[in-house]
Order: structure tokens, then C-alpha cells, then sequence
């Protein structure tokens, strides 16, 4: 185990046993159902790599934001929530919506094909980015 995850670790049992409950943060994943299917009939570990591309550039740009330090410091706490799009318009769409909002995301676009494929947002507390995500379900 990295030596960082044991201090994060005590640190989570510390504040359970304190009484305190931090802040409950969730990082949004939405990732493109249509690549799982034809014509693209993308493998599994293919998506899951878009995905883990989208969250790791997600928390890198917005690795100053207190929500972000915060969810990386308690790593035994870590949630994720992947939810499907439809196809790469519903993934911009998403992505437009999100920017007006000043919501705070990453569009993962594959190289060199420049194609959307999965949008990550920084971590949030869910009550926060339910109303623009509530419409996703779950990916499958």
C-alpha cells in the first residue's frame, strides 16, 4: 500500500471515531453507451480506460479546489458514479450545460480521433450536480 493511503486511512478512522462526518463527495463520471455497441463494439477495458482518463484529468485540473484536496485526502471514502450518455451529442450537450453552469468538469476527447467519450465533473457533494444529472442513469 503507498505510504500517503496508510495517513489517509488513519485519518478516515480518526474522524469516524471523533463523531465528525466529513462532507460527502462524489465524483460524476458520464460515459457513452453507444461505444459498447455497433458499429463501434468498443471492449469493455477500452471504455473503463476512457473513464479513468476522464476522472484523472478531472481531478489533476481542478487539483486546488477544496472538495478536490479534500476527496483525495480520505481515499478509503472515495465515490464514483458512472452514468451513461446515449452518443457524443448527448456527451457535448451535457458538457455545454455544465459550462454555462459553471459547473467544473473535464470532456475526454480520444486521440487521434478527437471523439468525445467520456465527461468527468471535479469531485461535488451531490446535492450540488444532481439537477444536471438526474436525466443520466447509471451506466450498464
Amino acid at each position: 500500500m503507498h505510504r500517503g493511503a496508510g495517513l489517509a486511512f488513519r485519518w478516515a478512522r480518526k474522524m469516524a471515531s471523533s463523531g465528525v462526518e466529513p462532507q460527502i463527495l462524489v465524483q460524476y463520471l458520464v460515459l457513452r453507451k453507444d461505444l459498447s455497441q455497433a458499429p463501434f463494439s468498443w471492449p469493455a477495458g477500452a471504455l473503463v480506460a476512457q473513464a479513468c482518463h476522464a476522472a484523472t484529468a478531472a481531478l489533476h485540473i481542478h487539483r486546488d479546489h477544496p472538495h478536490t484536496a479534500a476527496y483525495l485526502r480520505d481515499l478509503g471514502r472515495m465515490r464514483k458514479v458512472v452514468l451513461e450518455a446515449a452518443d457524443e451529442r448527448t456527451l457535448k450537450e451535457l458538457a455545454e450545460t455544465l459550462q454555462q453552469k459553471n459547473v467544473d468538469h473535464m470532456l475526454w476527447l480520444e486521440q487521434p480521433e478527437n471523439i468525445a467519450t467520456c465527461l468527468a465533473l471535479r469531485p461535488y457533494p451531490k446535492e450540488e450536480v444532481s439537477q444536471y444529472l438526474k436525466k443520466y442513469r447509471l451506466f450498464k
